[in-house]
């Protein structure tokens, strides 16, 4: 005997959600070069480099005392953490063959190396998306979360890491 689903009004009322974006675009300057050592049978598996862009959904349930989802001012250490990351600097994976031969560049100061666990647009945005969600809730008390990261190469082509 098949019994009803019992429901609570909480579960039938939708809750609403704000939503605000902030963008870094390609004019940023942060280019940078990545080797994605695994793609053998590709031409990224050379060093290659892009001008990356970055757009950021921030979502809340309860907008602060001016109304805002987050105050776009606070994003400050982000955008210095973003050009620290990826503004002139080499990105390689933490298990690339040739790790030791990037970091004999760096230590020879003709690379300003990133070691990142893996590459690849993808996995950037993750990487982004990981440091950037920490500092939403540390600044807002987990009243704000990170709902995606979009990472573009170029005009053509990007990528997207989002929580569901």
């Amino acid at each position: 005997m098949n019994q009803p689903v019992r429901t609570t009004p909480s579960m039938l009322e939708p809750r609403a959600i704000y939503r605000s974006t902030k963008a870094y675009d390609h004019s940023e300057g942060l280019s940078c070069c990545f080797r994605q050592w695994r793609a053998t049978h590709s031409h990224c598996r050379l060093i290659h480099g892009y001008a990356l862009a970055f757009r950021f959904v921030f979502a809340t349930f309860e907008l602060d005392q001016h109304n805002w989802c987050f105050d776009f001012g606070g994003l400050k250490p982000v955008k210095a953490w973003l050009k620290e990351m990826f503004d002139h600097t080499m990105i390689v994976a933490e298990d690339d063959p040739e790790l030791r031969r990037f970091q004999a560049l760096a230590e020879a100061d003709l690379v300003d190396l990133r070691v990142l666990p893996a590459v690849g647009c993808e996995a950037t945005a993750k990487f982004v998306f990981d440091h950037v969600a920490k500092f939403l809730r540390a600044e807002t008390g987990d009243r704000v979360w990170l709902e995606s990261v979009e990472v573009r190469e170029h005009g053509g082509n990007s990528a997207i890491y989002a929580i569901d």
